[in-house]
């Protein structure tokens, strides 16, 4: 008796987690194809798969669908491992961590969701707020206390770590992000990204590198 009972509470909570990521994926599609103002819940649900009544069961209205869409962005993007141990090698850590970086925003369908949110963010100043400090804000934060470790042994001469790694991060950019997100051109290949981050990771060493003494 106790297990016939435990089975279908989970599998109920199962379907409800299903169905919520169904109307997610059906929600991201129409938003990144009509933007915030263009898409309906008519359309959400029909892109969806489910009725209307059961949109509304597990979202309010547009708004929360849409932050709720945003936040499983920022879950997304939370998981994206780089490796930072303090006791790798430089130059190898930039490299690597540039191209995992500008990989992730440059993906397919990666850029839509970013000029989604930048096209809303002056409407929704929280959701804004929230993309960036939980997506971009933390990347820069993870990548300057790698720096930092790296400055006390006398590896690398930086006096402020926050400002070299968001300027690391938008050397990775250069030539590639905004050309995308502005749907100037395709998400560029590996090659062509490990050719931007490699330069500049260059750059940067030449810039913040310890000079022998």
């Amino acid at each position: 008796m106790i297990a016939s009972t435990s089975n279908p509470i989970q599998s109920f909570g199962e379907e409800e987690s299903a169905k919520r990521r169904q109307i997610l994926d059906g929600a991201r599609k129409v938003f990144m194809d009509l933007g915030f103002d263009g898409a309906s819940m008519n359309e959400i649900a029909r892109a969806a798969g489910v009725s209307k009544g059961t949109l509304y069961v597990y979202f309010a209205d547009k708004s929360r669908l849409f932050e709720d869409m945003v936040e499983d962005e920022v879950l997304a993007k939370g998981k994206i491992a780089y490796n930072l141990d303090p006791g790798r090698d430089v130059e190898t850590t930039l490299r690597e961590f540039g191209r995992t970086y500008i990989g992730s925003m440059c993906r397919p369908g990666g850029g839509s969701s970013i000029r989604t949110v930048m096209a809303i963010a002056e409407r929704m100043p929280e959701v804004g707020r929230r993309f960036y400090e939980n997506v971009l804000a933390k990347s820069i934060d993870r990548l300057a206390d790698y720096l930092q470790a790296h400055v006390l042994p006398n590896d690398l001469a930086i006096d402020d770590c926050q400002l070299a790694a968001a300027q690391f991060m938008q050397m990775c950019q250069a030539t590639l992000f905004l050309p995308f997100v502005f749907q100037s051109e395709p998400a560029p290949s590996a090659e062509r990204i490990a050719r931007v981050v490699d330069s500049a990771t260059r750059l940067f060493l030449q810039s913040y590198r310890s000079k022998p003494k």
